[in-house]
């Protein structure tokens, strides 16, 4: 049986760094450490394996013919573990990350942001997969996800990036036409943009002066994406309710107008998701250290 494990698999590298070094004190150097702990792991080698490998004396070190032996098999060991080593942590990150995001995020909050990205970690490469629809990080294989709310997983990481509550709007084209409502009775007359993902009823569950409020429309759209919701807004064909970090540049415009602001909703909570807290690769790491402090939505 065996002597060896792979637990010598670093001391064989250090031997192997000393024989190529000529002496302790030169591989010492070389990793950093002291001539002493170097000197400890070719000894406990040596107890290891039951055998001399290297003939010391006051001003120089001789190889034994076992030990020549086991370097010409070791001797490319610390070039191995040194590549082994890059690979979890590079000098300079590199690899592929994949990161989903849903249209309206993606687009108007991810993408303006992705150049200052790539200026940092030119090696890291993206692949973004944009969904409406929730994704199975880890079935999908996918690393990180900007998601609303916190998830179920317990497995999941979730890493707050922004909080705010749904206000209501509408085009200045649609109130011309339709009229400005000013009470609940005259928001469920109007025609509504929703999303199906909020039920098939169109219900609005919402908040006025902190009582809970429903409106039931009688005429609305729905769509499954969050983007073509504000775009169907915005083109005059219904109100509905939007977060305002998302139509800033709508309402500077003068495309979309607040209707009744003392409705509201509930704060959403958009969240940062990645599978596990302990070892991240690093080009993981670095977007989410990038994505954190880029502050996404303002």
């Amino acid at each position: 049986m065996s002597t060896i494990n792979f637990s010598q698999l670093k001391p064989l590298a250090i031997f192997s760094l000393v024989v190529e070094s000529g002496s302790f004190a030169a591989a010492a150097r070389k990793l950093n450490t002291s001539r002493s702990r170097v000197s400890e792991q070719v000894s406990g080698l040596e107890e290891a394996l039951g055998i001399r490998l290297i003939q010391r004396s006051t001003r120089q070190l001789a190889v034994t013919p076992e030990g020549d032996r086991i370097y010409q098999l070791a001797r490319t060991l610390p070039e191995v573990l040194n590549d082994v080593e890059a690979i979890g942590q590079p000098a300079v990150p590199s690899g592929r990350v994949a990161l989903t995001v849903t249209h309206d995020v993606g687009i108007k909050h991810l993408a303006p942001v992705l150049e200052g990205f790539c200026q940092r970690y030119p090696q890291i490469q993206l692949d973004l997969v944009v969904s409406d629809q929730p994704l199975d990080l880890i079935g999908e294989q996918i690393d990180l996800g900007i998601r609303i709310g916190f998830p179920k997983d317990d497995s999941l990481v979730a890493r707050v990036l922004h909080q705010e509550a749904f206000s209501l709007y509408a085009s200045p084209a649609y109130l011309t036409q339709h009229g400005t409502p000013a009470s609940a009775t005259d928001l469920e007359q109007h025609r509504w943009i929703t999303l199906f993902q909020s039920g098939s009823d169109g219900a609005q569950h919402l908040i006025h002066q902190d009582n809970s409020l429903t409106i039931r429309p009688t005429n609305f759209f729905r769509t499954s994406s969050p983007l073509m919701m504000q775009q169907m807004i915005c083109d005059g064909l219904g109100m509905g309710c939007l977060l305002p970090v998302t139509v800033k540049q709508e309402l500077a415009d003068g495309r979309l107008v607040q209707v009744m602001p003392e409705i509201g909703s509930e704060r959403l909570v958009f969240t940062l998701l990645y599978p596990s807290r302990r070892q991240i690769p690093q080009r993981v790491r670095c977007l989410i250290d990038y994505l954190l402090e880029a502050k996404l939505f303002g």
